[in-house]
């Protein structure tokens, strides 16, 4: 399966528009590919582009960086701390949505039992609101009320930045994080705030609206199965999924070999050498996603396949573009000229 991914312009949910089938090719638009494919690509890109994104910082030039924690594979958290004093929670970095969000003391629903949650009455910086919100989510839902107070990220801080405090939540017990910031443009705040990273950049604290995620760790058999009609994709950081259509992504587990068992798709963890990568072609550069990246163990040892079948309208052909392929390629979100630049991780 080949999947071939051309860059254009990110507006609308950091939509990439895929012009082949499990070969995804967007429309070219000026990239930072050449520099990026550099051997040392960070530092290149960060020397045309100084800006700063959290707590370690490099003198040779203005960068600092956030460090996540790789949850089992699955997702990537990061420390964030709000209010004065400062309040410390664990939030998922997330593309695909735009607003930031922890549960408060007021929280009384299950998925607030086991996690931190703000005390308003603890910070002298905190500034209510009366506008409320409810942001839906694959995994669930939540509701709440959105608050002001200083948000710092390492040592980039955003002065009274709006954020929503969760009073309600359904589907989010046991996940290994307090809550979500996102990443993403300010038309799709639900709560009508101005996102996090836009105020940074309208405070000063970084000099270019450009943030980057590199995950460490971590044509099926030439055969194009998906896109021939064109269709659209999304690089998400909110999932480790690769996700698509449930016709495509059946296609997809039916060559290689897989057994349902509930929600997932097995493969015997034997085979997965001889397994083929899925290959995502962008601007005619192939990114391969190998078998060993998108398949997973289970916590009994067996193996499973991170392709799922999105819940998008069958009308339209959407990919999901989460961790497994973030895991393999250093991704340069650049807001400002509403691009995004791929290239190996190394």
């Amino acid at each position: 399966m080949v999947t071939h991914l051309g860059v254009q312009s990110c507006h609308d949910l950091l939509k990439l528009e895929l012009l082949a089938t499990v070969q995804i090719p967007l429309r070219r638009v000026k990239t930072m590919r050449k520099a990026l494919s550099e051997k040392n690509m960070l530092n290149s890109f960060l020397k045309e582009h100084a800006y700063r994104v959290s707590p370690i910082s490099s003198r040779s030039s203005n960068l600092t960086i956030h460090p996540l924690r790789n949850i089992m594979n699955m997702l990537y958290v990061g420390n964030i701390t709000i209010g004065t004093p400062p309040q410390e929670f664990q939030v998922v970095f997330d593309t695909g949505s735009s607003d930031l969000w922890v549960p408060s003391i007021f929280c009384n629903s299950p998925a607030c039992y086991t996690y931190a949650i703000f005390n308003h009455l603890k910070s002298s910086t905190f500034r209510p609101t009366r506008r409320i919100f409810t942001i839906k989510y694959s995994s669930g839902w939540i509701k709440g009320a959105v608050a002001y107070d200083t948000v710092w990220i390492g040592d980039l801080v955003s002065i009274d930045q709006a954020f929503g405090l969760s009073v309600l939540a359904d589907g989010f017990e046991g996940m290994p994080f307090d809550g979500i910031l996102g990443l993403n443009y300010p038309n799709i705040s639900v709560s009508g705030a101005i996102p996090i990273f836009d105020n940074l950049k309208n405070q000063g604290a970084i000099s270019e609206p450009v943030f980057a995620f590199y995950l460490n760790n971590i044509s099926m058999k030439k055969k194009v199965i998906a896109c021939s009609g064109g269709c659209e994709a999304l690089l998400y950081t909110g999932t480790s999924l690769i996700q698509g259509p449930s016709s495509l992504v059946d296609d997809i587990h039916k060559l290689i070999g897989t057994t349902p068992q509930g929600s997932k798709h097995y493969v015997s963890c034997l085979t997965i050498n001889t397994l083929p990568s899925i290959v995502f072609t962008i601007n005619s550069i192939n990114y391969p996603v190998p078998a060993r990246a998108y398949i997973l163990k289970d916590s009994r040892g067996e193996c499973y396949t991170t392709l799922k079948a999105n819940s998008w309208s069958p009308s339209t052909e959407t990919w999901i573009l989460g961790d497994v392929f973030l895991r393999r390629y250093f991704s340069v979100f650049d807001r400002g000229n509403d691009r995004i630049g791929l290239a190996q991780a190394v």
